[in-house]
């Protein structure tokens, strides 16, 4: 069996995983511009896991309802080193992109300083008009002084409106009008997934991605 096949055995299967845990999760509707924060802790987590969720241990989910396209940004808050695998309606959207390391230094809930910094994981992801559910897990952990993974952070979810001239583009593509306008043109449209960060940290009895928020 060749790798490919493998992985995409293996992103099935988590996305199968994700969409039963996301049956009892908590739900947040975004219908702002703001940051929208998750946590992480496999501590914490009442699965144990290290799917998105809220303060409580739930699992968690954004929705949108979106009467046009937009962007969503997710974003590692915390320690830089961590990166997520993130779904939209249990399909995968992508990865965030590859993190640096900040280990001992937290930005905490600055997601605004995050986004500056290159170190801190991020992602751009382009949705059409629609409802959206959109989830996440992490794949990749900050390392503590011993070199061992943290497990625990918080991140953000952001949505923003997208600039005419793009939403027009993505309008003709999924209408098969792009075609008009020739080659050249539908050449342009490769939308990118883009940067964003995050935040993380462990202790006994205490929940790391807590400690986080407080920094």
């Amino acid at each position: 069996m060749s790798r490919r096949v493998q992985h995409a055995g293996w992103i099935a299967a988590v996305a199968l995983a994700l969409t039963a845990v996301q049956a009892n999760a908590d739900v947040v509707t975004i219908t702002d511009d703001q940051w929208h924060a998750f946590d992480v802790d496999e501590l914490s987590a009442n699965t144990g896991g290290l799917e998105w969720i809220s303060l409580d241990g739930s699992a968690l989910s954004f929705t949108l309802s979106l009467a046009t396209s937009a962007y969503v940004t997710v974003l590692d808050g915390g320690f830089a080193g961590d990166r997520f695998r993130v779904f939209d309606n249990g399909t995968e959207l992508g990865l965030t992109s590859a993190p640096g390391s900040s280990y001992p230094d937290s930005l905490g809930l600055n997601f605004d300083a995050a986004l500056a910094d290159s170190n801190w994981s991020r992602a751009v992801f382009l949705l059409g008009a629609g409802e959206h559910s959109i989830t996440g897990l992490l794949t990749a952990s900050a390392l503590d002084e011993f070199g061992d993974a943290l497990n625990a952070t918080v991140g953000a979810v952001k949505v923003a409106p997208v600039p005419l001239p793009a939403a027009l583009l993505l309008f003709l593509s999924g209408s098969g009008l792009l075609g008009l306008f020739g080659k050249s043109a539908s050449e342009k449209i490769g939308f990118s997934q883009l940067p964003l960060s995050r935040l993380s940290g462990r202790g006994q009895g205490v929940r790391a991605s807590s400690l986080l928020r407080s920094r």
